[in-house]
């Protein structure tokens, strides 16, 4: 199995050493390694039924992926833990890794290595490392009152699909409702504004994976600020619209507190021109916690332990 997932996974030019010894070996031509590390649960992060493998796989990749942009570096290599039953079918596997390695692709990092081993459910463990070119790492903990807030990708996509899934009809195959339900199956990580907004000047910056207004806590608590946004500053997407005129929602509480879109949201200077990627939906102000102006008390986000 190991020897047929390798094959499905080429390695890329930084790979000094790939699958098939105890540990692979990469380059890390900046002396320093960004290391993140996420898990996907079976029927917590995904399901069977609702995803493909190549879904799952795609998806996988990609949070882990966001999670070292979101420090202002590039992505380089994924190491990839994989637990499962002994009867799950063999091209499934086969699925996961082609979607592992297409993910990948976007932005030039491949999987060097992993392991498997028997569970009674799908478990993938990923641990992805980056690289910081010769940039300091962006932070949760440099915001400060007077700076502002912005936004680059998508958010809402994500629980608007899951909504639309959990809602038991059948999955839209077309428009604005399946590019919904796509949202939750396949995030679309702005990997390349990880970066560039580490070059803009960002003092602090995360990616949106539990949720616009918890992840901003994180930010709002390691720097000792508020965070105060304007609701009417975020632009809500025909899908998100949709899925939520479809099931009687409001869409703002998907774009503030739904998951695993894997947007970046930074903080800035009030004096950096940032290009059109990246919108302003708040400010920094002396104080504490996420304030929406305007708006009373709605979802927080997710809580694995709630």
């Amino acid at each position: 199995m190991i020897s047929r997932i390798s094959r499905r996974l080429p390695q890329g030019a930084g790979v000094l050493l790939g699958p098939g010894d105890d540990a692979a070996v990469v380059a890390a031509p900046d002396g320093r390694v960004v290391v993140s590390t996420d898990l996907l649960v079976e029927g917590n992060h995904f399901r069977r039924d609702w995803s493909t493998p190549y879904d799952v796989g795609r998806k996988a990749a990609a949070q882990n992926l966001a999670d070292v942009a979101a420090m202002g570096a590039r992505p380089t290599s994924l190491v990839v833990g994989l637990s499962m039953p002994a009867d799950l079918p063999v091209d499934w596997v086969d699925g996961l890794a082609d979607g592992l390695r297409e993910e990948c692709a976007l932005v030039g990092a491949s999987v060097v290595g992993g392991d498997l081993a028997r569970a009674d459910l799908v478990v993938i463990g990923v641990t992805a490392l980056g690289d910081l070119a010769g940039s300091p790492p962006v932070t949760r903990s440099g915001a400060r009152p007077g700076q502002v807030v912005a936004v680059a990708g998508r958010l809402g996509y994500s629980a608007a699909g899951l909504a639309l899934l959990g809602s038991g009809g059948k999955a839209p195959e077309s428009g604005p409702l399946a590019a919904a339900v796509e949202g939750h199956r396949r995030p679309r990580p702005p990997y390349a504004q990880g970066p560039e907004a580490a070059r803009l000047g960002a003092v602090a910056m995360l990616d949106v994976s539990d949720g616009l207004l918890q992840d901003l806590g994180h930010i709002a608590g390691a720097s000792g600020v508020r965070v105060i946004l304007d609701p009417d500053a975020f632009e809500v997407a025909e899908p998100v619209l949709a899925a939520a005129e479809e099931l009687g929602a409001d869409p703002l509480d998907w774009v503030l507190g739904g998951g695993e879109d894997h947007a970046l949201v930074a903080v800035f200077p009030s004096a950096v021109r940032l290009p059109p990627e990246w919108r302003i939906v708040g400010r920094i102000e002396t104080g504490e916690g996420v304030l929406v102006t305007g708006r009373d008390e709605g979802p927080r986000g997710w809580d694995h332990f709630q």
